[in-house]
């Protein structure tokens, strides 16, 4: 079984590595009042991919301290009953 997940993280890894090959031409990325990024395509996916994934884990956690909290919080009442 750890030997199919290592083919199936090579296997992507490989199709990730030949998309960003195909993708290095030059992409310009346009922001207010004027600024510009110009950047191979594959970058800026990268880049913008990464922030969505931080900004995940970000809001996620949040929920995960709050019930850390609580589960702390139970724990502490039921060893007070025993």
């Amino acid at each position: 079984m750890r030997y199919l997940f290592w083919i199936l993280r090579l296997t992507l890894f490989l199709l990730l590595f030949g998309f960003a090959l195909k993708n290095n031409e030059p992409a310009v990325l346009h922001y207010y009042l004027g600024y510009q990024w110009n950047a191979p395509l594959a970058l800026i996916l990268l880049v913008f991919f990464t922030l969505g994934i931080g900004a995940g884990l970000m809001t996620s956690l949040a929920t995960i301290f709050r019930q850390r909290r609580e589960i702390a919080q139970l724990k502490k009442k039921g060893e007070g009953k025993g």
